[in-house]
């Protein structure tokens, strides 16, 4: 049964932690008697990495009201932390649930249509959270899974409302974690994600332990075929850490939050690495990781950033190994200390250097698609309901589409490459 059959609809807006959060969410609500509730609700699971980030759920807000004026429009999430006021004065608004406030989520609901509630904001100190909720990051249908391992940031980068909106980091245990892993592929998931805020400030409190320490605990306890790693810095990536993706169990993919490869930049930011650890966090990677796809976040147009600046960044990461760039341009996100900073970057400029980097990364993204071709890789079937065409994703992190699956199965195939398409994805069949 949909949710919109239960009587609600979830919007998620933002990154695969709120993609996980909106599984605990929808978790909450299972046991919920939609039959009492008067009216349809939605439910908005916002982002607030950015300003616009909140204005497009201030939009959809007022876009579901003026359909349906009945509604019950409830917005929870990252915005409804750090924007309160903003969706508290929107008419269109009935319930603003802020992060410190998610897990009561059900009860709220049920209290407000009992007629028990004498307010509309819930929201209190994030810093104070301790808990971290298990049992999200499941999508129906899907054959891959997401397992929060952390949450919250300690960093405080001059640019990022991130720490305000999720507190600070805490984690779950390496026991408890290998524990819903195990259920996870009980439940036919072939690959895990593993995500957070900032995995790398992942701590098992009671043992001791660091991200590392899981990693090799998940290999050894599980029995899931595939487990994937999310954002992580060049620091960030230990020896140990590349030791551990020998294991052909670790998909061969890093994701790496680089933002600027110019230390004034990064300083500006307020990073904890400089241009050299940059250059040898991906030599390194690559070096050790055969065949590995690097996906890279980029910021540009960042205050103080010159045209001298942006141009040492785009030679340094065009000399280095990596497979795709995320161009951001630079978003003033008010609350942040970069948004103070005098010599912010006219817009037009930023749009022309997000253009300018975003042509880098697609010569080398097509560049390297077109060495995948006639690769022999084992692709995890996205869709369990797929038939005739189907989307998969390979080990190496690239989308490939393939024919004659066997939609009874959720296990990995073998599959030869034939083509590489040039709207970025590959053509694969059956070995």
């Amino acid at each position: 049964m949909s949710h919109s059959e239960l009587g609600y609809e979830l919007h998620t807006f933002g990154c695969k932690v709120n993609t996980y959060d909106s599984g605990l969410v929808k978790k909450g609500l299972e046991n919920l008697v939609w039959a009492n509730f008067k009216n349809h609700v939605h439910i908005l699971n916002t982002c607030a990495v950015t300003a616009e980030a909140s204005k497009e759920a201030l939009r959809i807000a007022r876009r579901i009201k003026s359909k349906d004026p009945l509604a019950l429009i409830v917005v929870t999430g990252c915005g409804a932390q750090v924007d309160t006021e903003r969706f508290a004065e929107l008419p269109a608004v009935d319930l603003v649930v802020a992060n410190s406030h998610k897990g009561f989520l059900p009860q709220i609901l049920e209290d407000h249509f009992k007629g028990k509630l004498t307010q509309r904001v819930f929201k209190s100190n994030i810093f104070k959270k301790e808990d971290l909720e298990p049992g999200g990051g499941i999508e129906e249908n899907h054959s891959r899974a997401f397992l929060k391992i952390q949450d919250g940031c300690n960093s405080f980068c001059t640019y990022c409302v991130i720490p305000f909106a999720r507190g600070k980091s805490r984690s779950l245990g390496i026991s408890d974690l290998c524990r819903r892993a195990n259920e996870l592929y009980a439940l036919g998931y072939q690959e895990v994600v593993l995500t957070g805020v900032h995995i790398a400030d992942y701590e098992d409190g009671e043992q001791k332990k660091y991200l590392e320490d899981l990693v090799e605990s998940l290999l050894i306890h599980t029995q899931v075929p595939r487990f994937r790693l999310t954002s992580l810095e060049p620091k960030e990536v230990s020896e140990r850490l590349l030791d551990l993706y020998q294991d052909p169990r670790m998909c061969p993919h890093f994701h790496m939050s680089i933002q600027s490869a110019t230390d004034l930049v990064l300083q500006g930011m307020k990073r904890k690495y400089l241009q050299k650890d940059v250059q040898e966090s991906l030599l390194r990677i690559t070096d050790r990781v055969p065949g590995v796809f690097i996906g890279m976040d980029v910021i540009v147009g960042f205050p103080h950033e010159t045209d001298e600046l942006f141009a040492e960044t785009v030679q340094v990461l065009s000399d280095l190994p990596w497979t795709k760039i995320h161009v951001f341009p630079y978003s003033e996100r008010p609350g942040t200390k970069a948004a103070m900073y005098s010599s912010q970057v006219p817009l037009v400029e930023r749009k022309h250097r997000s253009q300018k980097l975003r042509e880098l990364s697609l010569v080398r993204y097509q560049q390297e698609l077109q060495k995948q071709v006639g690769l022999i890789k084992r692709v995890l079937p996205l869709d369990k309901n797929s038939s005739e065409l189907v989307w998969g994703l390979s080990r190496d992190y690239w989308n490939v589409q393939f024919a004659n699956w066997d939609s009874s199965k959720s296990s990995e195939v073998l599959l030869k490459i034939q083509s590489a398409h040039p709207e970025g994805y590959l053509q694969g069949v059956r070995v």
